[in-house]
């Protein structure tokens, strides 16, 4: 059997090394045939190529440089489509994911799983801030959308190959991997452990920052159109309000009673525009998906792959 083991990465020269070194170790350990180390370079600046080079030299790594940044997703699906694996084991680079769990992924899959995930019980280094807003997260997309996402299982996983083949034909632009790893279905098994803090480096994306919010809403309008239909059920409950409002202000002006105006006028367009521009970037979303589907763009440009020896 081989294993392919992919990282995605942006500048972690700092973690390169030890992660190497552990992930070598935990392949020997779990008796693979042979395996690779898929490095996905997502237009670093600092010294992370030279080190993989340097790296390639005694262990068996892959280069794949993007021709610039695409993130994450992009970078795990250019891993996909070079591995050449039996099985994939996709994870990131700052170490808070242990090489030393590759060894019960592989045992899962040989008991006849297609799709190993791994669930954190324990997350050290993170506030209790982006826990929680983390774990409402996972709750509002389980919610709204059509598939169970797994509460705190992020994008350490084993899949087989059969698993990776199904997910490469759906070439969807903006692929949501943790929700599709669940959607492509066969049989699925969960590994718990606890999440260490960053090896070293700083973490790449702040609790607010472009990155979570737009990976919370890729999940969130990627299995489930709710979203739309709550903001039609808004707009009928907005019109049934405007429309009581219009009753009352016709029956005052009937009986001559005086009311203040600018008030009611200020509070009842500010609720109005508000919820019209709610709805509005609510279908912008899911228009906005439709539109880079349509484009059929490429995922991803690969720049070069350097091989090892």
């Amino acid at each position: 059997m081989k294993v392919s083991v992919i990282f995605s990465f942006r500048n972690e020269s700092g973690n390169l090394e030890e992660l190497v070194r552990r992930t070598d170790r935990a392949l020997k350990l779990a008796n693979c045939a042979s395996y690779e180390l898929i490095f996905v370079n997502d237009d670093s600046s600092d010294n992370s190529e030279n080190i993989l080079l340097t790296l390639q030299k005694n262990y068996q790594i892959i280069i794949i440089n993007m021709s610039r940044r695409f993130g994450v997703t992009p970078c795990v699906l250019a891993g996909l489509n070079q591995a050449t694996g039996d099985v994939a084991i996709y994870m990131d680079t700052d170490l808070q994911d242990p090489p030393e769990l590759i060894p019960e992924l592989i045992i899962a899959y040989q008991q006849g799983f297609d799709v190993v995930h791994t669930t954190r019980t324990n997350r050290e280094g993170e506030t209790w801030l982006k826990l929680f807003l983390t774990n409402m997260a996972y709750r509002i997309i389980n919610k709204f959308s059509n598939i169970e996402l797994p509460v705190n299982t992020g994008d350490y996983k084993l899949l087989s190959r059969r698993v990776i083949n199904e997910i490469l034909k759906l070439q969807e632009y903006d692929p949501y991997m943790r929700g599709l790893s669940i959607w492509v279905g066969f049989k699925q098994y969960f590994i718990n452990y606890n999440r260490e803090a960053r090896f070293a480096g700083n973490a790449k994306f702040s609790l607010m920052s472009k990155g979570p919010i737009s990976e919370f809403l890729r999940g969130l309008t990627s299995y489930s159109a709710a979203p739309l239909y709550i903001s039609l059920i808004l707009g009928l409950f907005v019109t049934f309000i405007s429309f009581i409002i219009i009753i009352w202000a016709l029956i005052c002006k009937y009986l001559g009673v005086s009311y203040p105006g600018s008030t009611g006028i200020l509070v009842a367009v500010s609720f109005f525009s508000g919820v019209i521009l709610t709805t509005n970037g609510i279908i912008g979303l899911y228009i906005s998906k439709m539109y880079y589907e349509i484009k059929r763009r490429p995922q991803f440009i690969i720049k070069d792959i350097k091989h090892y020896q």
